[in-house]
């Protein structure tokens, strides 16, 4: 015990040494500032494990427009359901994805929920890059790139290319409300 006390008082510091309780010079917090100009990086939010959405500084997400929109008829020209035409269901603007009926089928192992419930294996209809379809026209069956034209009544309307067919007229989005209210009452009950 007495050797053990006598490395301790050995060991303390005396007062003119000692810095503990003094405030450190202002040269040793602030060493010389280096004036960086750096760009200000884009902010990363979590969307999926596998996938990142890009953010704007005031974390919103970046939307990149499309030349295609909701209830368009599209051909794929890329991948493997090339060739087929199918009609987009949904829209997903952060990485430029759409969703199109029938087309790109992968399946999904799905446990049960319950117990005594069987597992199942459903087909579900994954999204393919906007650049992989291009607008189609049924009546011509010819698919066309995308042109915007306005209207005499000061209307901004998209037409096919190669067709010159008028894609958003009003009967289009009347059809296509209609079938969503549909489709959202059969949902809600």
């Amino acid at each position: 015990m007495a050797a053990l006390q006598s490395s301790l008082t050995s060991l303390s510091l005396s007062s003119s040494s000692s810095f503990l309780g003094r405030r450190l010079p202002p040269s040793f917090l602030h060493p010389a500032s280096v004036n960086s100009v750096e760009k200000p990086c884009l902010i990363v939010a979590k969307l999926k494990r596998w996938e990142r959405k890009e953010c704007k500084p005031n974390s919103l997400p970046v939307l990149h427009k499309m030349h295609v929109r909701l209830g368009d008829t599209v051909k794929v020209i890329a991948g493997r359901d090339k060739g087929k035409i199918g009609e987009i269901s949904k829209i997903f603007k952060h990485n430029s994805t759409v969703v199109v009926k029938e087309i790109n089928l992968k399946t999904k192992h799905v446990k049960s929920r319950e117990e005594g419930e069987p597992g199942q294996i459903i087909k579900i209809e994954a999204p393919i890059h906007s650049s992989n379809v291009m607008l189609y026209s049924k009546d011509q069956e010819v698919a066309s790139r995308v042109g915007h034209r306005v209207l005499d009544d000061g209307k901004k309307v998209r037409f096919l290319i190669k067709t010159g067919e008028i894609i958003d007229s009003t009967e289009n989005w009347n059809k296509l409300k209609e079938s969503k209210e549909k489709t959202e009452v059969a949902a809600a009950s």
